[in-house]
């Protein structure tokens, strides 16, 4: 809890000066119980809770004026078009660093409905920044922080949202209702602190001052700083069994399969986790078979995966089960809580399926990997300090030490795939799957589709019916890519790379033939 505090400065070499650095706290947002939690852990630590960033829709009564109690205060969605509330806002913000109160904030912006990290929202971080510029503190230090669940409260109202239906306002009905939800056991929440990030240090490594910048460069240090703390929250992610355990039945290519077929999945996952030096949840360290076992029966227990009938009468070892189709998207949400991790697995491995040999290159592999980090650049956070190079030799030191890999015996930088190897990559490259399905929706309906036709109105409407057409008829795989947020994700990718409609032929034509090469490699 005091990793980011800094050391008191001396005035006259007796007397402390009051610290002027201020630490914002910036946690990742999966619920609405993160508004709670941290406050909650600096009161138990007999801490001053900090003032809490949250949106306008949390201001309702009763529970309005309670949230401000505990030291929340209210964020409008957009300042657009609100010039004195744009200024009074900033000026609050402003006071509040003066007087030495820490802030938290959610640099996503919103609860993540998909799993994962959303991109960072940089609005709060640049008035933040001004805050700085106008010199009311000496230094901002910034804490990423990770929290992140077993089972979250909101799951049903996620999966709503991300089927495409409507948000439901917070209200006090809600509340009511919720009361039932508070007496279950939703089982463990997991806390981690990433190290701080000052901001002294970064305009150090730039030798400036950051009032001596021009705007663009204080925008460009604005956005490498949000890409800094999303990146850091990712790092100190915690894998939970559950997470483990969705990913390995979502990326299990058999319609059915046994306790002991998923586990043989999540070893192979754990093994590469643990090459990565990921954070493991303490379950998965003391015990993974039976941390995974219990996420298992937990999922059965919520009718997640199902064994069928006749399948309950089967002993445990050989007995099979099922994923029903229409569980599938609360799956895809747990297993998008440890993504991050085999995001640069997923890469090199499809990458590696790609060359269509057993026989490969590193050096062949690079461009593959950088064709998929722009791709899915909407997707995931791309640590922009770490080059393709570097990642996909860790990802290759990864496979070698589980034997996915053997290196030649001598050509350097030349690798084969073993027999047992080329399952284990399917494995990883199965992550993306559900991505280049929901891309693969989307550029068909811009195929489809003039471009005169092809504007903002009704086309997520039409892109949603026409992802259950495809899927009805097996043109598309996969339940959980009919999701309204890949879909948004996707639009965004192809119109800022040329596809507007069906005049762009020859782009489309090019993201056709990739899209249908990968998922044909994943799948086959």
């Amino acid at each position: 809890m005091t990793a980011w505090s800094s050391t008191k400065r001396v005035c006259n070499g007796s007397k402390p000066c009051p610290r002027r650095d201020r630490s914002l706290l910036v946690p990742c947002h999966k619920s609405h119980m993160d508004y709670l939690i941290l406050s909650y852990l600096f009161y138990t630590y007999n801490m001053p809770a900090p003032h809490t960033a949250a949106g306008k829709n949390l201001s309702f009564w009763p529970m309005g004026p309670l949230f401000r109690a505990g030291g929340a205060f209210f964020v409008r969605r957009t300042f657009s078009g609100a010039v004195v509330y744009s200024k009074v806002f900033s000026e609050y913000i402003s006071k509040l660093l003066e007087e030495g109160f820490n802030i938290e904030l959610f640099i996503e912006g919103g609860r993540s409905r998909s799993g994962k990290l959303l991109m960072p929202k940089l609005g709060f971080l640049m008035l933040l920044l001004n805050a700085f510029k106008n010199n009311v503190c000496e230094d901002m230090i910034f804490v990423p922080v990770f929290i992140g669940y077993d089972q979250v409260l909101e799951e049903t109202a996620y999966l709503q949202e991300v089927t495409g239906g409507k948000k439901e306002p917070e209200s006090i009905s809600q509340v009511l209702r919720a009361r039932r939800f508070l007496k279950r056991r939703y089982g463990k929440i997991y806390i981690n602190f990433s190290n701080p990030i000052s901001f002294n240090d970064m305009l150090a490594e730039l030798n400036t001052g950051f009032d001596q910048m021009p705007a663009k460069e204080q925008n460009a240090l604005c956005r490498n700083l949000g890409w800094r703390i999303i990146n850091a929250i990712d790092e100190v992610s915690v894998v939970t069994p559950h997470a483990l355990v969705a990913s390995a039945a979502l990326n299990c290519s058999a319609t059915r399969f046994t306790a002991e077929e998923l586990i043989q999945i999540t070893e192979t996952y754990t093994a590469f986790l643990n090459s990565q030096m990921a954070k493991l949840a303490d379950t998965l360290i003391v015990d993974p078979i039976r941390a995974c076992q219990q996420a298992l029966d937990n999922y059965v227990q919520r009718k997640f995966i199902e064994l069928p009938g006749g399948e309950k009468e089967m002993p445990s070892e050989i007995a099979q089960y099922v994923l029903p189709p229409g569980k599938r998207l609360q799956l895809e949400y747990y297993k998008n809580n440890c993504i991050a991790y085999f995001v640069p697995a997923a890469f090199t491995a499809i990458s590696i399926l790609e060359m269509d040999a057993f026989q490969f290159s590193k050096a062949d592999l690079h461009e593959r990997y950088r064709f998929l980090q722009d791709f899915f650049k909407y997707e995931f956070a791309f640590n922009n300090e770490k080059s393709a190079e570097v990642i996909v030799r860790k990802s290759i030191k990864a496979f070698i030490d589980d034997a996915i890999l053997i290196p030649h015996p001598t050509l350097p930088d030349t690798y084969q795939i073993t027999s047992a190897g080329y399952r284990k990559l399917k494995l990883f490259a199965r992550f993306l799957l559900t991505y280049f399905e929901s891309y693969w929706v989307v550029l068909t309906y811009f195929k489809q589709t003039p471009r005169k036709e092809a504007v903002a109105k009704d086309r997520m409407k039409r892109i949603q019916a026409l992802g259950k057409t495809m899927l009805k008829e097996q043109e598309i795989l996969l339940a959980e890519s009919l999701s309204k947020i890949n879909y948004e994700n996707g639009i965004n990718y192809f119109t800022s790379h040329g596809v507007k409609g069906a005049e762009s032929t020859e782009r489309v034509d090019m993201y056709e033939q990739a899209i249908r090469n990968f998922t044909f490699l994943i799948k086959q």
